[in-house]
């Protein structure tokens, strides 16, 4: 059946369940059409009443949402958005922007009928207009892409379903975030936004835009995707997020009321009036048009809506009855987009940039570079939740009905999907929060993760034909699965969420010395047994009792699973591997890794495909916080900035305790640097890459001063100052010491002023070598000398650092009484520059998205289907299934991407063709339609304000790409989005 014959019927499908109609519709008087007429040749001022509430900080989602724990910091939603739909209704010009899907989902879930009606039109005629419309306003340092687009996607289908075409926004508002990445500009694009606003950008970088009146400008987000794709119109707001000083109305504020009965003897009209005109003109002296923005609002503010409205009111009312004696000054109620459509009717040229707005500094010494890495357990967990999630999402596609309605019960994914939407949050992940609030946003997503679980329950055992019940152990780095420690027999299955066949190194815990693995031919498998290292018997803390480790490299085909079975041959044969004290090197046909043989430190790396060799030191440091005090500025470092007290860390031990092992499927250097830091060097068979599993904690204290503990990786690549580092996981942008791009860089931090997010990769590089390290979670880092890349792993430190959450960063539990213990692996790799990303690439996919592992006691029944695959064929290596999960119960979310860049390979970095019928072995593909990057517009009909660079002519519109036959194209970094109608084969 030809896709042009089922489109028209698919789209009445879709259009009910995207609430969208099938054709055009008439605008209502919501968005653009609802904004207050301006005046031509005077100063309009858009006053934007707004609050700013956090999803979790200084308390929780739930007691930001109720109120509760006031003693912390006063604030409670629920009353905010009662208050303000109060207020509006009392007066038809007073407007009101709101952002956090997650809060307002909540509070409308409470509402009577006849209040959401009310609520209704209030969006309808534009009163009450919604503005970024995520579930959260995500942090843009330590967030995954992938993660961002979910829960992006979840807030639009709210509004979507909730109020149609006027709920969807028109601006994306990230007031808060601290810095800001190229990538989410790439995204909020392809979303179809027409401009964003933020309230953060570094001091000096703030000085020189005002100078120049380049506040506004046009993002180029993308150095792949064809102009204006990835372009997004930009504005930095005049006072972060708050009112200008003296014109705040809140409860939470102490500014006096406007008196304007002039019979008091504190009448302040006049006053008012004047200083606001002061402040409007001066603003309008650092911006471009006639026209200002201004944000009256803040923090949970609005609780008490009737304080900010009775006097905006007078305060638009007494300012404009200047006018008559002359004054070019001009107040309205307005929102950004209304704002931003008369940027777009002033018909300028705006300044182009191409790099992004880290790091960020908001003084001399205060550079917002240490929550990069704060939380490094919590951002691990984040990462690996991500994971699962997806995993779960894709197994309740390929399951279908059976996965939520099954032999184990009840599965959804659901409560993971809005746990992983909160952790997005800009004082989630990025580790701001209190600890409390922290504790909060991990029980989350373990509970989220226990409902999915019974999900990917349901959908293995309906598609393997085995009931037999799933064990999920959890705390496999650690080597603690009571099943496999205490089991004679018993199966392993790997699911491979992405879609190409992957291998994977196993290590379970056993008790045994000897065991035999079977594939799922019945093939034997070569395994060995090894001790458990002394590292992980401390981490561990009595959590399990296994002595060994057995490990194997298992593989499973795309979007699949592969089951080995796993028997104990003898109770006492001793394992058989060699053991060295001080090894030289170790090896594989592809790796060859050197050590000092008197410090134990790794010294070398050599590619022997590519006859490369490198000069490689690496070694562990800490950076001593400063605490504030006998410092020029009184800044400690704190969970948001990184302040060392010297530029010179020190180093944790010269020389390191090492221990050897090798087998035929791994070999192994496990080094002690202090009894607070440890690591184990290890290559894989077969392996390209280098893994250097890292354990630190609890980081001593004894001395009363923080810690900030990197990994520094020394080499003789001579990288001139210039490291590079992702954008979110995606796009790779080239970093310089002591170098801004757009204005001349005063550095006053030469380390903490260095750091740059590193999501998944940083490299180094000359002309003959790229070495590559790979995270497995988000993290800070930098080359502060040439051929060095250092890496922060974990902080712990003793003072707060006065930005708002009042706590110092000092993690403990009952776990880890003295401080956090926290485990982490980076992937090295060494190749010829120009066909790294063909290695980076893939590999930090499949450290995204890693193999889920699950187990089952015992003999499996013997009609168990042991290996299956989603798909007829694996995908082109260029193209990753990034989206694969139920929109309803016909239809399916699938999003395909590009993930190379145009320039980075010479294999690669081509567009490649895939047709969407031949795709799944166990779904038929019946109808398509493309939608936007959010799925919450047709692709077809998504416009956006075109607009001209200063530096070039205006970008010509893209044309849309042909979905009338089954086969789409990609092109780099291109991400497509289609609505699936399927049936099961």
């Amino acid at each position: 059946m030809a896709a042009g014959c089922v489109l028209p019927l698919l789209l009445g499908l879709l259009a009910k369940s995207l609430s969208l109609p099938v054709g055009r519709q008439e605008e209502s008087a919501c968005g653009y059409q609802s904004c207050h007429l301006t005046k031509p040749g005077v100063l309009n001022v858009h006053l934007v009443p707004h609050t700013h509430d956090d999803v979790g900080w200084l308390k929780t989602v739930d007691q930001y949402f109720y109120g509760d724990r006031n003693d912390i910091q006063h604030a409670g939603v629920q009353y905010i958005l009662d208050s303000v739909v109060d207020q509006l209704l009392k007066n038809p010009e007073r407007r009101f922007i709101y952002v956090e899907t997650a809060f307002f989902y909540r509070w409308w879930s409470r509402q009577s009928s006849s209040m959401q009606e009310t609520v209704k039109q209030l969006v309808n005629e534009g009163r009450l207009e919604f503005v970024n419309g995520g579930w959260c306003m995500s942090d843009e340092a330590t967030t995954h892409y992938s993660a961002v687009i979910d829960q992006m996607t979840m807030g639009l289908r709210f509004l979507n379903e909730t109020f149609g075409p006027c709920g969807r926004p028109r601006v994306a508002w990230h007031i808060d975030p601290f810095g800001h990445a190229r990538e989410h500009a790439s995204m909020f694009a392809q979303m179809g936004y027409d401009g964003f606003f933020f309230g953060r950008l570094d001091y000096q970088d703030r000085r020189r835009r005002m100078q120049a009146k380049e506040q506004e400008l046009l993002w180029r987000a993308s150095d792949s995707l064809t102009p204006p794709m990835a372009d997004l119109f930009t504005g930095i707001l005049p006072n972060g997020y708050n009112p200008p000083e003296g014109f705040c109305w809140d409860q939470s504020c102490d500014d006096p009321p406007i008196k304007d009965d002039p019979d008091l003897e504190d009448y302040n009209v006049d006053d008012v009036v004047e200083r606001f005109l002061y402040i409007a003109n001066r603003q309008a002296q650092v911006y471009k048009t006639n026209h200002i923005i201004m944000t009256m609002g803040s923090d949970f503010q609005y609780e008490n809506a009737n304080l900010w409205y009775k006097n905006l009111d007078k305060l638009i009312h007494y300012v404009n009855a200047r006018q008559s004696n002359g004054s070019r000054v001009n107040l309205l109620y307005s929102t950004p987009s209304c704002y931003l459509q008369e940027l777009h009717r002033a018909n300028l040229s705006w300044a182009l940039k191409t790099d992004d707005f880290f790091p960020y500094a908001d003084a001399a010494h205060d550079f917002w570079t240490g929550y990069f890495s704060s939380r490094p357990a919590l951002k691990r967990y984040e990462r690996l939740s991500n994971s699962n999630l997806q995993t779960c999402n894709r197994l309740e596609v390929l399951g279908g009905r059976a996965s939520r309605s099954g032999r184990f019960g009840e599965g959804d994914s659901r409560p993971l999907n809005r746990a992983m939407a909160v952790a997005q949050h800009h004082d989630a992940v990025s580790g701001t929060e209190k600890q409390h609030v922290a504790d909060d946003y991990a029980r989350r997503l373990a509970d989220g993760w226990r409902h999915c679980q019974v999900l990917v329950s349901n959908s293995l055992a309906a598609l393997s034909s085995s009931t037999s019940e799933r064990v999920y152990c959890e705390h496999l780095n650690i080597s603690v699965c009571p099943l496999t420690e205490s089991s004679k027999k018993f199966s392993v299955n790997v699911f491979n969420p992405l879609a190409r066949t992957v291998t994977w190194p196993v290590r379970l815990p056993v008790n045994g010395t000897a065991y035999a693995v079977s594939d799922a031919r019945g093939e034997s498998v070569d395994c060995e047994v090894v001790p458990v290292s002394r590292a992980t018997r401390d981490v561990r803390r009595n959590r399990g009792f296994a002595v060994n480790e057995l490990v194997f490299q298992a593989g499973a085909p795309p979007l699949g699973f592969s089951t080995y079975s796993v028997s104990l041959l003898q109770e006492k044969r001793p394992p058989v591997f060699k053991r060295d004290r001080a090894p030289k090197s170790i090896w594989n046909e592809h790796l060859r890794v050197t050590f000092d043989p008197d410090t134990g430190l790794l010294s070398g790396l050599d590619n022997l495909d590519t006859k490369q060799s490198i000069k490689l030191v690496q070694n562990f440091y800490w950076y001593n916080a400063s605490d504030g005090n006998n410092s020029a500025s009184n800044q400690p470092s704190g969970a948001y900035i990184f302040r060392p007290n010297s530029s010179t860390p020190f180093v944790i031990s010269k020389t390191v305790k090492t221990e050897s092992i090798r087998t035929s499927v791994m070999q192994e250097v496990r080094q002690r640097f202090a009894p607070w830091a440890s690591q184990v060097v290890r290559l894989h068979a077969d392996s390209r890459v280098l893994e250097l599993e890292w354990t630190v904690g609890p980081i001593p204290i004894d001395d009363q001063l923080g810690k900030e503990v990197i990994t520094r990786l020394d080499t003789d690549i001579k990288s001139s100052g210039i490291f590079y580092t992702d954008s979110n996981g995606r796009e790779v942008l080239k970093r310089q010491k002591d170098f801004r791009p757009t204005w001349d860089l005063k550095q006053s931090e030469p380390i903490a002023g260095n750091f740059y997010p590193i999501n998944s990769r940083a490299y180094i590089k000359d002309d003959e070598d790229q070495l590559t390290v790979v995270t497995d979670r988000s993290q800070g880092g930098g080359s502060i000398q040439n051929g060095s890349l250092e890496i922060m792993l974990h902080r712990r430190l003793l003072y707060d650092d006065v930005r708002g959450v009042a706590e110092p960063l000092n993690e403990t539990s009952d776990i880890f009484p003295d401080g956090l213990v926290v485990r982490g692996r980076l992937l090295v790799s060494l190749q010829r520059p120009a066909a790294a990303a063909d290695a980076h690439r893939p590999l930090a996919q499949e450290t995204v998205l890693q193999p889920l592992v699950t187990f089952m006691e015992g003999d499996l029944p013997p009609d168990t289907r042991l290996e299956f695959s989603g798909l007829q064929a694996a995908l082109p290596p260029a193209v990753h299934l990034l989206t694969l999960s139920q929109w309803d119960e016909r239809l399916v979310l699938l999003r395909l991407e590009h993930q190379f860049q145009s320039w980075e390979s010479k294999v690669n970095s081509r567009p490649v063709t895939i047709n969407l019928q031949k795709l799944f072995s166990t779904l038929e593909v019946l109808g398509v339609s493309e939608l936007n990057l959010s799925a919450n517009q047709w692709k077809e009909e998504m416009t956006r304000f075109d607009w001209t660079p200063q530096t070039g002519k205006r970008p010509a519109k893209k044309q849309l790409e042909d979905i009338s036959s089954w086969e789409i194209t990609l092109t780099p970094m291109q991400i497509r989005t289609f609505l699936l109608r399927v049936d099961l084969r």
